[in-house]
């Protein structure tokens, strides 16, 4: 527990004695850090449980505030005001600073984990069909459950990513009969590719690769060898892509394996025992208007072949078998019904892991001023891998993942190869690669050695905005871990660049003249570092040495 957490504690428990509270009701509270540079007059930390606790209380939330304020004290406290309509400000004393300082340098990255219950999650993103290659749009699904996936592993659940496989269904055959096209037109015969298959350009490349790899042999091979050796191919490129990207899953769940064995039939025989299917025009059915979807959907057609929803269904209780607590799917908002028709079927089977569908909009390609359009099948696509090789894996990560998921991302070319502060990713790195430059040369100069915690004791007032931003890193990864709001990170690391080019640019690090003082600073540098290095590798992103 760090000291404002320590503080935390002790103002609920003092809640709790002064107004008898249920604990329950105190929990959730917690002190809001104060890290806004023109709002500083108003306290480190924010309080606004009065205005919480006044209609319960019955009383005027000023006159609370006034009660809890007077009453309340902490020896890292050195004074608390209250503000407008009951909000409270607390004031840190020097010594907390000193305190802070020491628990940052000390306790490094732990300084920012947290305490709570750990569970088991499993979070399934990207999930592309293989048949193309990853287009741009898949950049945003990737980075969502990237950096969600990291945030929880480093607050210390267990998490499994991954890949859904959709291998199963009439896109494959789709891809099958078009790849034989393309193999055929290579060897000199001219059959089209049909209307509804696949046109792109990436299925002519591999079709080179297959005929100089099998010759006039191809004419022997039957459908089902052209629908597999493209799927693999093409698989084992977005494995590639994805790699490039800074993306590995833990697991790639191939939808094919569930209609091997009895995992539909099973499943659907659980979906028949709680009573939501039904017969009608020799389909099955389930009945999913009854969980708001906007119609019934069928699960086994008139020929006796199961819908991929069917499989959908075992595939969610598949993953509820292996034991996980909290189930995630990043999903396009072009999936909507898709995500309340899974969310119905959990309910229907009365499936105890919590599920939280991540819709996050679409996202639109700008260069040269111009929108790109694109199209898989007729072949006009930018993919992921062509963003990945022009603006390299760092600027692609973190464009694609600074807006907030239900918000249009506009991904800009031009200014993603930019080198200069108006890019985002290189304002980032370069406050990083400064704090390098800085404690390298300091360490060279006479007194300015060998910083330790004891350096602690000569951080001052004027340090106290940087500190705050530091430690509300631990506030903005818990937050992330219950919202899945992932974008916070990449706009706190904007937010911690900032701070330091504006305490950068109004004090001076390394002087002489005040020893003492610098050594403080140098420690706190020090400890801006590691912070940078926490974000920087959760999101992902390299931490150069030089720029």
């Amino acid at each position: 527990m760090n000291l404002i957490e320590n503080i935390q504690q002790a103002f609920v428990t003092h809640i709790h004695s002064l107004y008898s509270v249920a604990p329950d009701q105190l929990r959730s509270h917690q002190l809001t850090i104060n890290t806004d540079d023109a709002k500083q007059d108003f306290g480190d930390l924010n309080s606004n449980i009065a205005l919480v606790l006044a209609k319960e209380l019955k009383r005027n939330p000023r006159q609370v505030a006034q009660e809890l304020s007077s009453s309340f004290t902490h020896q890292a406290v050195a004074k608390i005001e209250v503000a407008g309509a009951g909000f409270i400000n607390f004031y840190l004393t020097t010594q907390a600073w000193h305190e802070l300082t020491r628990e940052l340098s000390n306790q490094k990255e732990s300084f920012f984990k947290t305490a709570s219950p750990l569970k088991k999650y499993d979070i399934e993103f990207v999930s592309a069909n293989p048949t193309g290659p990853l287009h741009f749009g898949h950049g945003r699904s990737g980075i969502i459950g990237d950096v969600l996936s990291s945030v929880l592993r480093f607050l210390g659940h267990a998490v499994t990513k991954e890949f859904y496989i959709n291998d199963a269904g009439g896109q494959i055959q789709r891809l099958g009969i078009s790849f034989k096209a393309r193999c055929d037109q290579q060897m000199g015969i001219q059959t089209p590719v049909p209307e509804d298959g696949y046109q792109g350009d990436y299925l002519i490349d591999l079709a080179q690769e297959c005929v100089a790899e099998y010759g006039q042999s191809l004419q022997n091979k039957d459908e089902q060898f052209f629908a597999d050796y493209a799927k693999n191919k093409l698989l084992e490129r977005i494995k590639n892509t994805l790699l490039d990207y800074g993306i590995t899953f833990d697991v790639w769940f191939s939808e094919k394996t569930l209609h091997t064995g009895k995992a539909i039939e099973e499943a659907i025989a659980q979906l028949d025992k709680a009573g939501y299917l039904f017969e009608q025009e020799g389909a099955l059915w389930f009945r999913s208007t009854a969980f708001g979807d906007d119609k019934d959907r069928v699960l086994r057609k008139g020929n006796g072949q199961w819908t991929y929803i069917a499989a959908d269904i075992a595939y969610l209780v598949n993953k509820v078998q292996r034991g996980f607590d909290e189930l995630a799917v990043v999903l396009g908002h072009d999936h909507h019904s898709y995500a309340v028709r899974l969310q119905g079927i959990r309910s229907a089977l009365q499936l105890k892991p919590t599920l939280d569908i991540i819709l996050y909009q679409l996202v639109r390609m700008k260069e040269n001023g111009e929108l790109v359009q694109m199209s898989k099948r007729a072949g006009t696509m930018i993919t992921l891998q062509d963003v990945i090789d022009a603006v390299g894996k760092d600027v692609a990560r973190f464009f694609y993942l600074h807006r907030k998921a239900d918000a249009q991302l506009e991904f800009d070319l031009e200014l993603a190869k930019k080198k200069t502060d108006e890019n985002p990713v290189y304002y980032i790195q370069y406050a990083y690669v400064r704090i390098l430059s800085i404690l390298s040369k300091a360490a060279q100069e006479e007194g300015l050695g060998s910083i330790s915690l004891d350096d602690a004791q000569y951080i001052g007032q004027e340090e106290s905005l940087l500190l705050k931003k530091i430690i509300s890193l631990k506030q903005v990864l818990e937050h992330i871990a219950t919202s899945q709001q992932t974008h916070l990170l990449a706009y706190y690391a904007i937010e911690l660049a900032d701070a330091f080019h504006r305490y950068y640019s109004k004090h001076r690090v390394v002087d002489l003249t005040e020893t003492n003082r610098s050594r403080g600073r140098l420690l706190l540098l020090t400890v801006l570092k590691n912070s940078f290095e926490t974000v920087l590798d959760l999101l992902g992103i390299s931490k150069p040495e030089k720029m």
